[in-house]
């Protein structure tokens, strides 16, 4: 049996048969225009009629799926309404550009502008930026959108990239698996899958060839591979591990509603990241207990134009009172020359990883900090808001946000505007500097929260996205575990809780080295709340002392990986 391999997206055992989804043909002849006026007057025609497209879909997904997912869509619709991308479109018309150029122009503008990020979020979001672009063609070129409502029960769908707009049609009665040679972890399509409950493999090189109309294939969406042609031996294991994922998935509805504690009765915190309004529904469907970390730079990214204090200060707000009381941890502005965003005017750097972004950049540009902070202090009289620091590399950083958000307490105190002036302000432990001062950060901080992702870079110096050196890039390495360690034991030394806010909070395995070490709060995808839960609840505190023994005495990450492996539940 041949076998394929690609990003497991979305978990589950889907048995069925291949369909190929084609994209429409969207080429178009960049002709010169001459009545600027009527040439407008199409492209924003179209853009009226996707977004009343979309729309309709948005509520099919609500009906189906839920609000969170339907929010996805609606975003598209946001987005291509914005008035800085129509008015740059606008502008290229009236340079002679047809309006097809002029969308694709700036779209693609957007698009590289996300791929440039340093996270897998961030970067998804160029997919979805694409997928806009495409719709708004299909209205000016007059072409019809894929269909995927009228598929045969059985099917696995197959296509370069699974983009939102296609999902409003999917039945998950009919549709058992999808493959797509394109997206991530962190895309919509990945997302919306999870939501309906379909097994995904995602970026699959050459699916659409390597994977012919007709045949029958087993996705496994939790392993990240796609068998081709198996046989009946083959097929009939496939299916009693359906059955046993049934009763796994049946396993986790007991933990709904029930407080996050280890096996001998100790009790965390679980809380979900999010990256819009939207996505904190996400987290109180999946019955998080909060909110770990809002990553507010979408606020900047989705648009044309800086967000408002009023326009962000409502995000803050509502995703507070979504929360209703339960804690809202919200990071500062993370951007920098890796995440290039136009109307802020940065300047290129030749490592941007370490160079002007994040709370560097903030505190350089005091107009955009001022009103973020007066937006979040502002959010903080409607429920339990914080404020989390990113890429803090000493103390006289964190002090220098204190002093300004006590400044800005202040003016409001004497405008008369609610504001919670003792917002608890924390930090990001993502760089070697913070680790190594985490004692003198615990005393100044009121809670820490470890961004794994970063300072497993940061401490492997690796940069992830480089497949030269990727091999180095893992949270299993001993010197990342060992900076970890001495993190949470600085914080709980000074009494601040300690939270985790990258990709290693959700793995299973690592989980007993976060219970031995101490770690008081998880934060993870919304989709990975209650299998979380359920693998906390399997480790009492000297169960995964005495592994954490054995591990933090390994040399080499394939050591740490072996051991903690073995002692998976």
């Amino acid at each position: 049996m041949a076998a394929l391999a690609g990003v497991a997206a979305s978990p589950g055992l889907g048995i069925g048969t291949v369909m190929v989804i084609a994209e429409p043909c969207l080429a178009y002849e960049a002709v010169e225009v001459t009545d600027a006026e009527a040439e407008k007057s199409r492209l924003h025609g179209a853009i009226e009629a996707f977004s009343a497209l979309t729309r309709e879909k948005a509520e099919v997904v609500r009906e189906r799926v839920g609000d969170a997912e339907a929010a996805i869509l609606e975003g598209h619709v946001l987005m291509i309404s914005d008035p800085f991308m129509v008015a740059e479109m606008d502008n290229l018309i009236d340079g002679g550009q047809c309006a097809e150029a002029a969308l694709d122009t700036v779209c693609e503008t957007f698009a590289v502008m996300f791929e440039a990020a340093d996270d897998d979020l961030t970067r998804q979001r160029a997919a979805d930026v694409r997928d806009i672009k495409s719709g708004v063609l299909c209205q000016l070129l007059g072409v019809r959108e894929v269909d995927v409502s009228r598929v045969p029960r059985g099917t696995v769908l197959v296509t370069h990239d699974l983009v939102p707009s296609m999902t409003a049609g999917l039945d998950r009665d009919n549709v058992v698996g999808i493959v797509t040679e394109t997206g991530g972890m962190t895309s919509h399509s990945a997302i919306l899958a999870r939501a309906l409950e379909i097994p995904a493999v995602l970026a699959v090189p050459d699916a659409v060839r390597k994977l012919p109309e007709g045949a029958q294939v087993i996705v496994d969406g939790g392993e990240g591979t796609v068998a081709v042609a198996p046989d009946e031996a083959e097929l009939a294991a496939a299916r009693v591990r359906q059955e046993a994922l049934r009763r796994e998935k049946e396993a986790l509805q007991r933990f709904v509603g029930k407080k996050t504690v280890t096996a001998d009765g100790c009790q965390v915190e679980l809380f979900g990241n999010i990256g819009s309004v939207e996505d904190a529904r996400a987290v109180v469907d999946n019955d998080g207990e909060g909110v770990g970390l809002f990553r507010t730079e979408f606020l900047f990214m989705d648009g044309g134009a800086m967000p408002t204090e009023e326009e962000q200060f409502r995000a803050y707000q509502q995703a507070a009172l979504i929360m209703k009381g339960r804690p809202v941890i919200i990071r500062t502005l993370d951007i920098g020359g890796d995440k290039d965003i136009p109307y802020l005017g940065l300047e290129k750097e030749d490592n941007p990883f370490m160079g002007f972004r994040a709370i560097r950049y903030c505190l350089a540009r005091e107009d955009v900090f001022r009103t973020q902070l007066r937006a979040l202090l502002r959010a903080s009289a409607f429920g339990d808001v914080r404020i989390m620091v990113p890429l803090v590399t000493g103390v006289e950083e964190l002090r220098q946000v204190r002093a300004l958000i006590r400044r800005y307490a202040d003016e409001f105190s004497r405008e008369g505007v609610a504001c919670n002036k003792d917002v608890p302000v924390g930090v990001m432990i993502e760089t070697p500097a913070a680790a190594l001062m985490a004692d003198a950060l615990a005393a100044e901080a009121d809670f820490f929260s470890i961004g794994t992702n970063d300072l497993t870079g940061y401490t492997m110096a690796v940069d992830r996205g480089n497949d030269r050196v990727r091999y180095l890039y893992s949270a299993f390495n001993p010197a990342v575990l060992r900076s970890i360690r001495s993190v949470i034991a600085a914080g709980t030394a000074a009494g601040i809780p300690v939270g985790m806010c990258g990709e290693a909070a959700a793995d299973p395995l690592l989980i007993p080295l976060w219970i031995s070490f101490g770690l008081t709060e998880y934060s993870v995808g919304p989709a990975s709340i209650l299998a979380t839960r359920a693998a906390i609840a399997g480790w009492r505190h000297e169960e995964a002392r005495a592994l954490a023994e054995a591990v933090m005495g390994a040399v080499t990450p394939d050591a740490v990986f072996d051991l903690l492996k073995a002692a998976a539940r």
